[in-house]
């Protein structure tokens, strides 16, 4: 397997105007200022209203591996994590990059296999972290708005600790229905699908679609849960 910066060339399409990123905090929640508004992310409306089964389920595995090692897991995961985008935005815009460190060498090679396995499907891309949010409800970022086997798509690329079955990453399919409806509202589109690229620390690499119907029914639950936020907060 590959464990350096693979070399792609992928043309971009200059067909949206997307806005700089702009966020801030609001009692230790993640919101984007958009225009004169400061909308919550989609992971911190996903947060607050998660449902118990999971909380509960956290709980347990914090209980399990203690306090101060599950926070140190959950930190070189968010650490590596943040390495390999940083690295795939770089392929994709085609600008040399290096991390040099332990944890960069291993992001780096999660990288290569998600640029070798998922990438190579990428026709062209409209941005990079591209920040998109629904007027007056929410806002996020994901990280590839591009054509995905000639379809309109929103892309995401996740790091892993262990390889995942699709019945446990519903939260990833809400946040990108969540981006999916901002995108098509704000410019006009259809995106046809969301697209997981996953890669674990291991190189095992994983890709997940979600589109059509499903995609339609992760709408309708991604409303529901954005509904249950702004009930609560009145």
């Amino acid at each position: 397997m590959p464990h350096s910066r693979v070399e792609i060339m992928i043309p971009k399409i200059n067909r949206f105007s997307y806005p700089g990123t702009n966020r801030e905090l609001i009692e230790g929640k993640r919101h984007y200022i958009v225009g004169k508004s400061k909308l919550p992310s989609v992971t911190t409306i996903l947060s607050a209203t998660m449902p118990e089964e999971k909380r509960q389920s956290l709980a347990r595995w914090v209980e399990r591996e203690g306090k101060k090692r599950s926070d140190e897991i959950k930190q070189r995961s968010a650490n590596r994590g943040s390495a390999m985008h940083k690295i795939l935005e770089h392929t994709i815009l085609n600008k040399g990059y290096a991390d040099l460190t332990d944890l960069g060498r291993q992001a780096t090679a999660m990288a290569a296999i998600i640029a070798e396995r998922g990438l190579s499907d990428i026709n062209a891309f409209y941005g990079t972290e591209v920040t998109v949010h629904y007027p007056e409800l929410y806002a996020g970022q994901t990280d590839l708005a591009a054509l995905h086997k000639e379809q309109d798509s929103i892309i995401d690329f996740k790091q892993t600790n262990k390889p995942k079955r699709r019945e446990w990453i519903e939260d990833y399919f809400l946040q990108g229905a969540a981006y999916c409806m901002a995108h098509d509202t704000i410019y006009g589109t259809h995106m046809r699908k969301f697209v997981i690229m996953m890669c674990s620390g291991d190189l095992y690499y994983q890709e997940f679609i979600l589109e059509g119907n499903e995609l339609r029914d992760y709408k309708y639950r991604w409303l529901k849960r954005l509904d249950e936020y702004y009930k609560n907060k009145t």
